[in-house]
């Protein structure tokens, strides 16, 4: 291969590996693979100028901002970082600092060493002392306006000393281990993969378009810059710089030092190799800056980094042991993955007998067999992967696995879309996909039955008493009051929620019954499209995607669903239960038609800011049940604009666009006046 054809083929995977760790926050390959490949391009690019590109990955400064966000001009460009990965390579970023300020490199140069968190970047900007605008880093210039989920982060002041007139905070969010181990808990009961590390859980939470969601997430963040137009603010240095944020009320990661000389600066990295395992968040590898912002100024910057910031990253830990087996696990939604049962190994702290092995093919593009030798690693310290196999140590006859054609828990076939990497059981009554599809069946945005939780729904199934959703509605004070840890009390109140549940709108029970890519939305949607759970049943992928909110995937997704017939036979039974499946008529009252009690049908509203006599969720549904829709963002088919206290830049927009503005007083007289 030609210098030419490796450097288009490392742009082509970087180009590929940066989608999908900026954009989708699912990367398929180490952060130590990712660098090495940008190294390789980058040392083919200096090697041979005649290949350099203006728009080569090296020349960049991250991803580009999803969609789904407005896009929000950054004060300064946030750049990367620099990495270094030994203390020889810390000494030569060193040796390059004392170069560009023209200093004998023995001179004991001021760093700051701040812990590098594992987060999702941010910049923070404040006008008068207020909060007016978060957004991601992006692609450095321009990011993701993520205002108002970036407003749920408790740590993040809303307002602060407005003696600096305009300023951008940049910082890091974060998911503290408890909230990161919380959450991925969450996705494995939902059927849906678990975050490989913290900053991707925080990614994945700071720009979902639900900010309630956000909130219950427990993002936290620390700040390290302020930036303000034309340049940084008054302070000499960085430690002074950090001393003004906390000052400020900004959260500043306490244990920063800073070190007189490239020594300090090592001796703090070799204490937080093994001291890091005690904090409550995860870092991987120490920031080391400049501290004196003039010399910053004379060294500037390259089109990519700071020539005066490294990041001196922390080396994976990794162990040896035997792969015993891969079995498959299986999810809410049916989701079918392999996981490795391993010989117990201790690795940084803990004892692993299990990781992740992603999909099919990843096992395959690994060639992981079992009974091999393998390397472990914790991704981002936290999730245990195989990152593959000793080959020198395998047996010669060692056979390739293969993924099972049927579910290993009820023996129903299984189905790979065309376009998905996952292989998943359709039938809804698994065994292995009831217990989870039991849960969030009975959550509050579902059946929302209360008092069935993990560990009922547990010995529910263990017992046999339940096989699927329909058994709910068979079972019996006595036959519950036996179960462990309960009683006839305990019991009878179980039974008068299921009962009541049996009246529940019917958008909830196609919410419930766990359809793939069929949220709360899209069962609302359904539900009003079709009038009937029936009809939705009966309908063809042409009537599906007529409604509105539901496209191809969602209508491909349904229609699969009522086409497995064991999902058709727990439908039959649930509406011989008496469970609700059709959507109430609306009723004309006084002689109005009844168009005229969904007054506010065909137009959409955006809500911003706090409400303070209402929830946000609160609001949402009264819009709804007058015919509204609630987006997340403003555009010229908005209708109006509801602003409570703190309102972020949709309100402006809104204004901009000339569209209708309603404090909270005047969106509850309309809906009042209207319903």
């Amino acid at each position: 291969m030609t210098p030419a054809e490796r450097a288009t083929a490392l742009r082509a995977a970087i180009r590929r590996h940066e989608e999908l760790y900026y954009l989708h926050d699912a990367p398929e390959i180490a952060d130590a693979e990712f660098d090495a490949l940008m190294r390789e391009l980058a040392d083919l690019e200096r090697e041979h100028p005649d290949l350099a590109d203006s728009t080569s990955p090296t020349a960049r400064v991250g991803g580009r901002p999803a969609e789904g966000f407005e896009t929000a001009v950054h004060l300064a460009p946030m750049l990367s970082l620099d990495n270094v990965y030994n203390e020889d390579e810390l000494r030569e970023f060193h040796g390059r600092v004392c170069r560009g300020l023209e200093i004998p490199e023995d001179t004991r140069v001021g760093y700051v060493a701040e812990l590098k968190i594992d987060g999702l970047s941010i910049a923070l900007t404040y006008q008068e002392g207020r909060l007016i605008r978060g957004a991601t880093r992006g692609d450095g210039v321009r990011g993701e306006d993520v205002t108002q989920n970036i407003r749920v982060v408790r740590p993040i002041p809303l307002e602060v000393d407005a003696t600096i007139p305009v300023m951008e905070v940049r910082g890091e969010v974060y998911l503290p281990r408890a909230a990161f181990a919380r959450m991925n808990d969450e996705r494995e009961r939902a059927g849906e993969p678990p975050f490989a590390n913290p900053r991707n859980a925080a990614a994945g939470a700071i720009r979902t378009l639900d900010s309630a969601a956000v909130s219950r997430r427990g993002l936290r963040a620390f700040c390290y810059q302020i930036v303000v137009p034309g340049g940084e603010p008054a302070v000499a240095t960085h430690a002074g710089m950090m001393r003004e944020l906390a000052k400020r009320g900004f959260p500043v990661e306490k244990h920063w030092e800073l070190c007189e000389g490239i020594d300090a600066v090592e001796g703090f990295c070799h204490k937080w190799r093994e001291a890091r395992r005690d904090l409550p968040f995860e870092t991987d590898g120490v920031v080391v800056k400049l501290n004196d912002l003039a010399q910053r100024q004379q060294l500037g910057v390259t089109a990519k980094f700071p020539r005066w910031a490294t990041a001196f990253k922390f080396p994976a830990e990794q162990a040896r042991t035997r792969l015993i087996r891969i079995d498959v696990n299986v999810g809410r939604t049916g989701a079918v993955t392999p996981f490795a049962i391993l010989e117990p190994v201790r690795l940084s702290g803990t004892t692993v007998q299990m990781a992740t092995l992603h999909n099919e093919q990843e096992v395959a593009r690994r060639d992981i067999r079992p009974g091999d030798l393998v390397i472990v690693e914790k991704g981002g310290d936290i999730i245990p992967k195989v990152i593959g196999p000793v080959l020198a140590e395998r047996p010669a006859d060692l056979a390739q696995w293969r993924m099972p054609n049927t579910c290993p828990a009820c023996g129903s076939d299984l189905v790979k879309p065309e376009d998905e990497v996952v292989w998943r059981c359709e039938n809804a009554s698994c065994p292995a996909r009831l217990r989870r599809g039991l849960e969030h069946f009975a959550s509050r945005r579902a059946m929302n039955i209360e008092g069935l939780g993990e560990a009922l729904v547990d010995s529910l199934v263990s017992t046999g008493l339940v096989r699927d959703y329909a058994d709910l509605y068979g079972l019996s004070v006595e036959a519950v009051a036996r179960l462990e840890r309960m009683g006839p009390k305990s019991a009878a109140n179980l039974i008068q929620e299921i009962a009541k549940s049996r009246s529940a709108d019917s958008w909830r029970l196609l919410h419930g019954i766990g359809i793939r890519h069929v949220g709360e939305g899209g069962a609302k949607a359904l539900a009003a499209g079709f009038g009937s759970v029936a009809a939705v049943r009966t309908a063809s992928l042409a009537a599906l995607e007529a409604v509105p909110d539901i496209g191809p995937v969602v209508a491909r997704s349904v229609r699969r669903f009522f086409d497995e017939p064991a999902n058709a036979a727990v439908l039959d039974r649930l509406a011989a239960s008496g469970v609700c499946t059709r959507v109430e008529p609306v009723t004309a009252q006084d002689g109005a038609s009844p168009v005229a009690r969904r007054p506010l049908a065909g137009q959409t509203f955006v809500i911003t800011g706090t409400l303070d006599l209402m929830s946000r969720e609160a609001a949402k549904a009264a819009l709804e049940a007058l015919g509204a829709k609630v987006a997340s963002s403003v555009s010229r088919k908005t209708s109006g604009v509801i602003v409570g206290r703190d309102p972020g830049s949709k309100a402006e927009k809104a204004r901009g666009l000339g569209i209708r503005t309603l404090d909270e007083g005047e969106f509850r007289a309309l809906i009042m006046k209207t319903s």
